[in-house]
């Protein structure tokens, strides 16, 4: 059997004009499962001859448009025909464009407000910055070739190009705000690490974060560490998208860094961030395995060695329930029995456990000195549904960053291309890059259950 694929248009006075545009032959039963339907090349064929026919019948009907002049008002004639390529997203279309001419003044109209030097549609030019932004440029490419009729710009450093394109007029829609206010906004900000082929650097800092709202708006940011891009202007246009008001309160999180406070500050968040839990129970985590790891081959060592772990666990009561000026009595009764494990051996390419939590409590005494106006009473936050930490923007750096950029990608990055290709990221998964492809964020903020809370 044969089908024929015709493409009918009807114009505005209802005349109507047909355009043969492909045949399609299939066997007429279903013995071959291989001949059901259409194939992909089929398919992609015949998106690519609807196209061309489409195009074709508008650069038809703009022809016989005769624009006036812009100088003297007279009606255009027609000069010459040009022909313009463009690339779209079923396939790349020759368009036809008369170039007009006025016979009074002799000024040349194109009839045509087109930009210069574009020569591929936007949605195709989004699509592109899209799935670069989700995966590699090549393998973006080849996805391309292979779902559509795409036979045009599909080499991986023209996606590269179109994506930074993209990315630089990111910031100029301005961002439309929610029809109802937030009361509350949790803003949570930290940073992460890149590899960089930039001469002198081995790695990039990369600042990322959320803005979030109790009842489940969502927005997510990032730049990377000396760039044009100002972290402290997308974090104001994260707020007002979900919704910050004059009455609003604002509580931020940090893992106590002052370059993200002063990031805080410059956004307008002028209450003092709070300490993360995340980071400190990684360093009371740090201390359990230490202590764990002590030798206990005589009673004196395995005594002090249960006073040790007892302690680490109590520190981290202490912690958890804001009892930070306790903290010390905790650290001071481990030093108190650390005499007991002095000339402990350690291995061949390693300290002595004891040593090594000798250093760990150094730094954690440091650590809680230098931080100490910044904690809260985790627990009590914890009970009333609030949150502790930014374990949040740990899982953002992890499917924002370190998925595209970092993990199993064994790639470098330039300064600029790492920070263009985050932008349009964070664009994706906000929802605001103008097709709808890519992640959505949905009212889930893992609030507390009431039976855990009690």
């Amino acid at each position: 059997m044969v089908w024929i694929v015709k493409l009918v248009s009807v114009g505005a006075a209802g005349e109507e004009h047909s355009t043969e545009v492909m045949q399609i032959a299939r066997p007429g039963d279903l013995t071959d499962l291989a001949s059901l339907g259409l194939t992909l090349a089929e398919g992609k064929q015949l998106l690519a001859g609807v196209q061309q026919d489409i195009v074709a019948s508008q650069a038809r009907v703009h022809a016989l448009r005769r624009p006036a002049c812009r100088g003297c008002g007279d009606v255009c004639r027609v000069k010459d025909y040009r022909q313009h390529a463009m690339a779209t997203l079923f396939g790349q279309v020759t368009v036809r464009l008369p170039r007009l001419c006025c016979a009074s003044c002799g000024i040349t109209e194109t009839g045509l407000a087109w930009p210069r030097h574009i020569r591929s549609t936007p949605e195709l030019d989004r699509l592109r910055a899209q799935l670069s932004a989700l995966m590699p440029y090549r393998a973006a490419a080849e996805v391309l070739a292979q779902m559509l009729p795409v036979d045009a710009g599909a080499d991986p450093e023209t996606l590269r190009r179109h994506t930074f394109k993209v990315a630089e007029r990111l910031p100029m829609p301005a961002t439309a705000k929610p029809a109802t206010p937030a009361a509350a906004i949790v803003v949570t900000l930290d940073s992460t690490f890149i590899r960089s082929c930039e001469e002198g650097e081995r790695h990039l800092e990369v600042r990322i974060g959320n803005v979030e709202t109790t009842t489940g708006g969502r927005q997510v940011f990032g730049a990377v560490a000396k760039t044009d891009t100002d972290p402290a202007a997308l974090i104001r246009r994260g707020l007002d998208a979900v919704g910050r008001t004059k009455g609003t309160v604002l509580t931020a999180f940090t893992d106590g860094c002052p370059g993200l406070r002063r990031i805080l500050l410059d956004a307008g968040v002028a209450e003092r961030p709070i300490l993360d839990w995340f980071h400190v129970a990684m360093r009371l985590q740090h201390l359990t395995q230490i202590a764990g790891a002590l030798a206990s081959d005589d009673p004196e060592r395995a005594v002090a060695k249960a006073v040790i772990v007892e302690e680490v666990e109590r520190l981290r009561w202490r912690l958890w329930h804001g009892k930070a000026k306790d903290a010390k009595l905790s650290l001071n009764r481990i030093r108190a029995v650390m005499h007991h494990f002095r000339g402990e051996p350690g291995g061949r390419k390693a300290l002595a456990p004891s040593r090594k939590l000798w250093t760990a409590l150094q730094a954690l005494d440091r650590y809680l000195v230098g931080q100490s106006d910044r904690l809260v009473n985790y627990g009590a936050r914890h009970r009333a549904g609030l949150r502790v930490g930014t374990a949040l923007t740990e899982g953002t750096a992890n499917f924002l960053v370190n998925r595209r950029m970092a993990k199993s990608q064994q790639m470098r990055w330039s300064r600029r291309g790492a920070d263009r290709l985050l932008q349009v990221r964070c664009a994706v998964y906000n929802g605001t890059l103008g097709t709808g492809f890519g992640q959505r964020f949905y009212p889930a903020n893992d609030a507390l259950p009431v039976a855990a809370a009690a």
